[in-house]
């Protein structure tokens, strides 16, 4: 490897870089909270000098997102309050795999019918992102699905809480590029995929 001829670095010329699997030791793992969604340590992990460093580490269950199309390039968004947040927020449809034995294929599928009363013909996995891994265990999955049907309406699903004042909202994809990059969309995953989708067009 050449190192940057004028700044700290080196080059990755040809390199075929990637995320690369590695486990430091963890001398001791403290148990905060638990629930069926998420579990919370704190973690002491030793350095490969020796040196240990306490890290707080969420795992909670992976997650699942799904960018629908329908046939005039038009893609699904969700309005939904989010507590945290304190905001309504747009999103594509998305929930975790939280369904004993359910793939990230099947759980897809489920969200999109539970969350917008649609079915899809076809599904591709278009990206697969980690949430946030300074502290957190989460991967995502997202597929692009497209041939949209409606639930007939005996099988919809019937939503609570904050799932029971949503809104679905039909965007021309070209004004979702547009709202995310204008910071009027900001879910990571939302973001991410429209971004993703618009990349793969130009190739």
């Amino acid at each position: 490897m050449t190192a940057h001829p004028q700044l700290p670095g080196k080059l990755a010329d040809g390199k075929d870089l990637r995320d690369v699997p590695q486990s430091w030791p963890v001398s001791s793992s403290k148990s905060i909270f638990e629930s069926a969604y998420l579990s919370l340590s704190i973690d002491t992990i030793v350095d490969p000098d020796g040196g240990e460093h306490g890290r707080t580490v969420a795992r909670p269950n992976n997650a699942v997102g799904i960018l629908a199309f329908d046939d005039h390039d038009r893609i699904l968004l969700v309005e939904q309050y989010r507590h945290p947040m304190r905001h309504r927020m747009l999103e594509i449809p998305a929930g975790t795999l939280d369904v004993d034995g359910e793939g990230p294929a099947a759980a897809a599928e489920r969200e999109l019918a539970e969350e917008a009363d649609v079915i899809a013909g076809e599904w591709t996995s278009i990206l697969e992102l980690t949430a946030t891994p300074g502290y957190s265990t989460e991967r995502w999955q997202i597929f692009r699905a497209s041939g949209l049907e409606p639930v007939p309406d005996a099988d919809r699903t019937e939503r609570e809480a904050e799932e029971a004042d949503m809104v679905q909202w039909w965007v021309p994809f070209n004004e979702a590029v547009a709202a995310s990059l204008e910071g009027r969309i900001t879910d990571s995953m939302t973001v991410s995929a429209i971004l993703a989708a618009q990349v793969l067009r130009g190739r």
